[in-house]
């Protein structure tokens, strides 16, 4: 998805990241002004939508701009750096983000020193690449 600096809004303020399948889709749900940063591809707009609608999240979102077949879960953690960087160079103030991946949380802990990188540790959720249809 193309950057919507709409979440700039609070420039100077502090706020939190969140990944989507194995954090929001457990119930670890952003505050008003979180962002959502999600591996998930762009194929992936329309059940991502219809999952945000669903839980009445009024966040904004980014997604992977890379076709679904060449997602790769490291694809995805430097997906996420490239935006908490984009942030950072806006002065958007992002304190942690909060990731279920260990591939992921490794990258992002690697490359944004910055941030705290809240590692959410389960087994509900599939890390590998897979589609998640919401009815």
């Amino acid at each position: 998805m193309a950057f919507d600096d709409s979440a700039a809004k609070g420039v100077g303020d502090t706020m939190n990241g969140y990944d989507i399948d194995g954090v929001i889709t457990i119930g670890l749900l952003p505050q008003k002004d979180d962002i959502i940063i999600s591996g998930r591809s762009k194929d992936e707009l329309p059940e991502t939508i219809k999952l945000i609608q669903k839980l009445n999240l009024d966040n904004s979102f980014y997604l992977n701009p890379i076709p679904f077949e060449q997602k790769t879960r490291e694809k995805s953690g430097y997906f996420k750096v490239g935006m908490l960087n984009v942030f950072k160079e806006m002065k958007v103030d992002i304190d942690k983000y909060f990731e279920d991946d260990p591939v992921q949380a490794d990258i992002i802990e690697k490359h944004c020193t910055w941030i705290s990188v809240v590692r959410i540790v389960h087994n509900l959720t599939e890390k590998e690449n897979q589609r998640n249809y919401i009815e």
